[in-house]
């Protein structure tokens, strides 16, 4: 079976590099390096991340891809043949999301696939919920998933949530 390819994006600290981490069955292969600029923490991704997990036997190919603007050229290099997008936003980082809906305008507009917002830092208090970042977005619930992106549990239902709706587009395509 032809592995299935999901792309993780979002703004720098909203968990992308984390998720597949936790996700991934294989050693995550991973270009972090040292910020060159204040970004609030010491690494960033520069390349992508990219991790294998397998649902139902299904292998799926996690590509993580840089938060920062000036790598974003890579952003449409890895969202070639991409069957989903889990955009990543940090609840506690309200400030990232206008920077946040850029990037989930920017890659839904080149690459129309199907899409879903997990909104990381759940496990913390006074964060953003789900329902306030579905407002925020002008999105259906349905599409905005609270989730700890160190829990693989957690983790999953944003990857269950996506190869729902890439099913429901395939069904839709028939």
């Amino acid at each position: 079976m032809s592995p299935l390819k999901v792309i993780v994006s979002g703004p720098v600290g909203a968990g992308k590099t984390t998720l597949i981490q936790t996700l991934s069955e294989i050693p995550v292969v991973e270009t972090e390096e040292l910020a060159s600029e204040q970004i609030g923490k010491q690494t960033t991704t520069v390349g992508l991340d990219f991790g294998l997990l397998r649902l139902d036997g299904v292998p799926i190919h996690l590509f993580g891809t840089p938060g920062q603007e000036r790598f974003s050229f890579v952003w449409d290099v890895l969202l070639e043949g991409a069957l989903g997008l889990v955009l990543l936003i940090s609840g506690a980082r309200p400030q990232d999301f206008p920077r946040a809906r850029k990037i989930l305008e920017y890659l839904t507009s080149r690459h129309p696939v199907p899409f879903v917002v997990g909104v990381t830092h759940q496990d913390i208090p006074k964060v953003w919920q789900p329902e306030e970042v579905a407002h925020y977005f002008q999105l259906p619930q349905e599409q905005v998933i609270g989730m700890n992106a160190k829990s693989r549990s957690s983790a999953l239902q944003s990857l269950v949530r996506i190869l729902e709706l890439i099913e429901g587009k395939t069904q839709d395509a028939r």
